[in-house]
């Protein structure tokens, strides 16, 4: 596997796996109306702008591929809450790799892009039903900070934690 940048073209490969991965990890937690809903092609302009406009090596996209295809992605940038912290804004990989070490590669490879910009603090928001994420994260050295907040997707109420750890 080789984690790399992403570039506007990997947008359609980004978009699946981001629908992909929500309606795989999210069944159950997000109405199923809106899983349903979730279009790759209207996703991919969206990922195309936002790869195109990623400010390397503050912001990124980083692609997880095998010599097939793209089979995961993660994203990240200054934190809203303050531009010296990191913010990992997504971290998703297609279902059949899950459990075979591309999603710990990929996030060692982001947290690795998050020294080389000189970040020293990182965060991420993940579903507090969503265990699986919950776990992944722990395992890779983060912690929950205390902080959550309310997220109505799908018109649904679900509490989002604030996980954060240190860099470098």
């Amino acid at each position: 596997m080789r984690i790399r940048q992403a570039w506007p073209g990997d947008a359609s490969a980004v978009a699946g796996i981001y629908v992909r991965s929500w309606r795989a990890a999210f069944a159950g937690l997000v109405p199923q109306h809106y899983l349903d809903a979730m279009d790759p092609a209207r996703e991919e302009s969206g990922w195309k702008t936002r790869i195109a406009e990623t400010r390397w090596p503050s912001s990124g996209v980083l692609a997880a591929e095998t010599e097939a295809r793209v089979v995961g992605f993660t994203s990240f940038g200054p934190s809203q809450e303050s531009p010296a912290i990191a913010e990992i804004g997504t971290l998703y990989a297609l279902p059949e790799v899950w459990g075979t070490g591309a999603g710990k590669q990929l996030m060692l490879a982001t947290l690795s892009a998050l020294e080389k910009a000189d970040y020293t603090q990182a965060t991420l928001w993940v579903l507090e039903d969503n265990q699986r994420a919950r776990r992944f994260y722990e395992a890779a050295g983060w912690r929950a900070d205390g902080a959550a907040v309310e997220d109505t997707t799908g018109g649904a109420s679900l509490n989002k934690l604030r996980y954060g750890r240190s860099l470098g």
